[in-house]
């Protein structure tokens, strides 16, 4: 799931003074389902990008910008369609990591510890359980 790409879109929303269940509408969708797409819990803005980029009157490009530290890499050979201005062309690009060897280890040092954690607690579930 992509918060950024929902995080950019709330703040376009908030910006245009959009409410969530007025822009729901416009996308013919739940409220319950929007916001599920502003908190990066599903992928789903991908069949709406189109309708929410005219409703907010933003350039897709703002919205699906590649994150800092990344890089966006075009894969499409196709060179009849080799341009960005559709969404699966943008869509289609690969998002490639170039943080810093500092930064990853930190990330993976993070997630070995969360793994731990959550080793730890279900050991002791099983153990309390006996």
């Amino acid at each position: 799931m992509n918060t950024t790409i929902g995080k950019r879109i709330r703040k376009y929303r908030e910006e245009k003074g959009i409410s969530q269940e007025e822009l729901a509408e416009k996308l013919h969708i739940s409220r319950s389902t929007y916001q599920r797409i502003e908190n990066g819990e599903t992928n789903s803005w991908v069949n709406h990008i189109e309708n929410i980029c005219t409703s907010l009157d933003v350039n897709m490009e703002d919205i699906l910008k590649p994150e800092e530290g990344y890089v966006q890499v075009n894969n499409n050979t196709d060179s009849s369609n080799s341009s960005n201005d559709n969404a699966s062309g943008i869509i289609q690009s690969q998002t490639i990591n170039y943080n810093t060897p500092e930064k990853l280890i930190e990330q993976y040092e993070e997630r070995i510890k969360e793994l731990k954690d959550q080793l730890d607690y279900w050991k002791n579930k099983a153990e309390g359980g006996k």
